[in-house]
């Protein structure tokens, strides 16, 4: 989501070059400067490698979708700690799950005297 003022420099000043899977939209001025609208939150683990690449000026050829995948290539997941999105493992507190009572598997610690 973009602020007022980011909305209308791109509305003004910015051409837009691509879009990547997620929806994240990437511009670039006369002056080459070089930006992205995200899609929804605003989260920078969002900018797939290729665009990353391209964002920071580390390549000027701008990313192809139809670039071939290697079998060992993993799809591009961004980093969802803190939200919503987040993992939660099985039995998580936030999961509100109630935890199976634990029989025969604890032995509680007792001193010896």
């Amino acid at each position: 989501m973009m602020n007022i003022s980011t909305f209308l420099y791109t509305l003004f000043f910015g051409a837009i070059v691509g879009k990547d899977e997620f929806g994240n939209r990437y511009y670039t001025n006369k002056k080459g400067r070089r930006w992205v609208a995200y899609k929804g939150i605003a989260e920078a683990s969002k900018v797939p490698a290729d665009w990353h690449r391209w964002l920071h000026k580390t390549t000027d050829t701008l990313p192809e979708s139809s670039k071939k995948k290697y079998k060992w290539e993993k799809a591009h997941l961004p980093n969802l700690s803190g939200t919503d999105l987040a993992y939660l493992p099985p039995r998580h507190i936030k999961r509100g799950e109630k935890s199976p009572r634990v029989v025969g598997e604890y032995e509680a610690w007792a001193p010896k005297e």
